[in-house]
């Protein structure tokens, strides 16, 4: 994934046999893994378990939506008859997780009144922007975990003698605040930590569908924010030349599309976006231009003739077009382009890109599409609002 996240995902819910087949990467089957809510999940009930039986917890079981039941080792265990600590080492398969071997830890203590009640400790975010899932001054522990928590502890509570108490359980990640710096929690607004995540308890390797979730998460708090205009980006380097450019834009106007531009502007187009500029290179600019929304090499490679008819169309003779045609990457055709043509090609490229764009948002959105080049200098740009 071009980004490095947490699991900011809602992963696709598939079958296992998907799950261990479908998922390839240079040949290979990729592994599963467990999100942190499953993970938190696992850790309040064996807490739970330590806590009303005063022993230790070696393993624990819980159920995870639509995915069948899980196993999880507690990695550690203490308790006495007040309260009980357990923790589990979060596993993310073969995804690129930077949770992936992170410490996810549940406190489980007596409380006076009936229920359970659900807190964040060290290492899990508080929520400090409106547009998430968690209102503003909560913990940043989505709903879906929220009620996997709730539910392994309370099959461990029923039929045991509570004598009218009730639970408290306090998740904490002793690492999470290092973590979370690699992650688009402080983006999103949640201060201090990492998220307890999933939808599914399941992470995907290289789920397309947490990317999207990442990338409609991220629009979603833009808007609430009060962003009208929106800057996507295609990776972590042209958002930093695009915020050095666009400083008048506050730091939720950006958001990282890697290769789903096309999907990024339908949902500025659903929320009522008014304005997106597109930040990208040649190579994915042109792209674009050639109608490919999804700029990803599996699924659409840049096309040098294509470039090679919009050179000539800029009055590049036809023996340089020739010579242009052999070029192997988009940025060896543009450094191959005579200077006296690069400044009407690149904003010619970007005119056509921002068309195609608007065009697939329905023409409901102003589109400006910047290209770069590796340094950041601006090469072309051309904006469409009609």
């Amino acid at each position: 994934m071009a980004i490095i996240a947490e699991e900011t995902c809602q992963p696709c819910i598939v079958s296992k046999a998907e799950e261990m087949t479908v998922r390839r990467k240079k040949g290979k089957l990729l592994r599963h893994g467990y999100t942190t809510g499953a993970c938190a999940a696992a850790a309040a009930r064996a807490a739970t378990m330590a806590l009303l039986w005063q022993k230790i917890v070696e393993q624990v079981e819980i159920d995870l939506p639509h995915s069948g039941k899980a196993n999880f080792r507690v990695e550690k265990c203490v308790f006495n008859s007040l309260v009980a600590s357990c923790s589990i080492i979060k596993d993310a398969g073969d995804d690129p997780d930077v949770t992936n071997g992170a410490e996810i830890c549940a406190t489980v203590s007596w409380k006076t009144e009936p229920g359970i009640a659900i807190d964040g400790g060290e290492g899990v975010g508080l929520v400090t922007k409106p547009g998430l899932e968690i209102s503003v001054g909560l913990p940043a522990i989505n709903p879906v975990p929220r009620q996997i928590i709730t539910s392994s502890v309370r099959e461990v509570v029923a039929g045991s003698k509570v004598n009218g108490r009730g639970i408290q359980v306090t998740i904490s990640v002793p690492q999470g605040n290092n973590l979370a710096k690699r992650t688009l929690n402080p983006r999103l607004g949640i201060k201090g930590g990492l998220s307890i995540l999933g939808t599914t308890g399941i992470v995907i390797p290289y789920s397309v569908d947490a990317y999207t979730a990442s990338i409609s998460q991220a629009l979603d708090v833009a808007v609430a924010c009060g962003c009208r205009d929106v800057v996507l980006t295609t990776g972590r380097r042209s958002e930093k030349f695009a915020q050095s450019e666009l400083t008048s834009l506050a730091e939720e106007c950006f958001i990282q599309s890697g290769d789903f531009v096309g999907y990024s502007l339908q949902e500025c187009a659903k929320r009522g976006v008014t304005r997106v500029v597109i930040w990208g290179m040649v190579g994915k600019i042109s792209k674009l231009a050639a109608g490919h929304l999804y700029t990803n090499v599996s699924d659409s490679r840049v096309n040098i003739d294509f470039l090679a008819g919009m050179a000539a169309s800029c009055g590049v003779p036809e023996e340089r077009v020739k010579a242009l045609r052999e070029a192997v990457t988009a940025n060896q055709f543009r450094r191959m382009l005579s200077t006296a043509y690069t400044k009407q090609f690149c904003d010619r490229l970007c005119l056509l890109a921002a068309k195609k764009c608007r065009e697939y948002a329905g023409r409901k959105l102003e589109v400006e599409c910047i290209m770069t080049d590796y340094e950041g200098t601006i090469l072309g740009r051309a904006n469409v609002s009609k």
